[in-house]
Parts: C-alpha cells; structure tokens; sequence
C-alpha cells in the first residue's frame, strides 16, 4: 500500500525497526547479570542477595519502563498509519533513547546510590518520556486522555531526577509512580470510547 502523498512515510516500516529495537534493548538490559562479580567461596543465599539485588530491582524497573513505552508506542503507531519526515525523525530519536537503556540500566544497577548516576538514569527516563509525550501530542488521532496518560510519566520523572540527587536509594520507589500513567489513562477515558479501542 502506497501513502497517498509521496511526503508521508508509512509507518507500520517504523513498527517493524521499533519491534527490533524494543525486543533487542529489552534483551541486553540482562547482558551483564552473569558478569556481575565473583565470590572468594561458594555463596549462600546471603551473598547472592548482596550481588545481585541492586542489579536485578534495576533491571525489573528498566523492563517494565520500556514495555510500557512499547505499548504506548505500538497504540499511537496504530493511530498514526503515516507521518511526515519530522514526525519520523522525532520517532527515530525516541527509538536512540531506548538503545541506550541498557547503558543507563548497568550504570545505575552497579551504582544505584550515587547521586551522579542516579541523576543521569533519571534524565534518561524523562528524555524516554517527553519524547513519547511529544509524540503523542503530534499524532492527528489523538485524544488528550492519551495524551495527559503520557504526560504523567513526565511529571513524575522530572521531580524524581531532582530526588535522586538527594536520596538516590529511594528513587526507584518514586519512579515506579510513572507507572500510574495507564491508570490515568484509562481513567480520564470515556468508556464508549475505551471499548471501541479495544481496552
């Protein structure tokens, strides 16, 4: 299927790259659980813990932020079935954004509480974040349910980058509010028009 104007790019080309790179940053977030130390004798459950807690609470938290912007994601490309340069552009850096999760991820899985890192994990969650926000706002089929459902993150994320300068070790608690994004959602939604969507 052609677009009806040789501007407009068909998006569903982007959905099939954003898979790859959703399914592929979601992946190596666990790259370097294996390497993550060594023990001087056999370990017990106690030194487990103690090696593998902080890396695992940051993985299970950069999983559950990427699935839910892929969800997001895969809704508003549905909605949007072609879009000009611009728009493509914006969705080519949001995608970057995702690539570089893992980074942000090992980072602050091995140095959670310092406040340099923490900072750093929190910028790149809110970037994640305003550009989904931004993109949303751009797509001509939106509603602004779904837009404030993807602005919510945002307000979260900010505050919280400024937290983690300060309490780094309770962020993490903070951050998971974003998740009320979906409440938001679906809260704010009509209910004829939820069901049309298939919520």
């Amino acid at each position: 299927m052609t677009p009806s104007d040789p501007d407009l790019f068909e998006m569903r080309r982007l959905e099939s790259l954003s898979n790859t790179i959703f399914g592929v940053a979601m992946t190596l977030l666990a790259y370097d659980l294996p390497k993550a130390g060594t023990f001087a004798t056999l370990p017990d459950w106690t030194d487990l813990y103690r090696l593998y807690i902080a890396k695992l609470s940051a993985l299970a938290l950069s999983f559950i932020i990427a699935g839910l912007f892929w969800f997001s994601h895969q809704r508003r490309l549905a909605r949007q079935p072609e879009a000009g340069k611009g728009t493509v552009i914006l969705n080519l850096l949001f995608l970057l954004s995702i690539i570089l999760l893992p980074v942000t991820n090992g980072l602050y899985g091995n140095y959670r509480l310092a406040p340099a890192v923490a900072v750093l994990y929190g910028l790149h969650l809110t970037i994640i974040a305003g550009l989904n926000a931004l993109l949303w706002w751009l797509c001509r089929k939106h509603s602004w349910h779904e837009v404030a459902g993807a602005i919510f993150p945002v307000l979260v994320f900010v505050p919280g980058t400024v937290i983690a300068a300060f309490v780094p070790q309770y962020v993490q608690y903070f951050w998971g509010l974003a998740f009320l994004g979906l409440v938001v959602r679906r809260f704010t939604s009509p209910r004829g028009e939820e069901q049309a969507q298939g919520d």
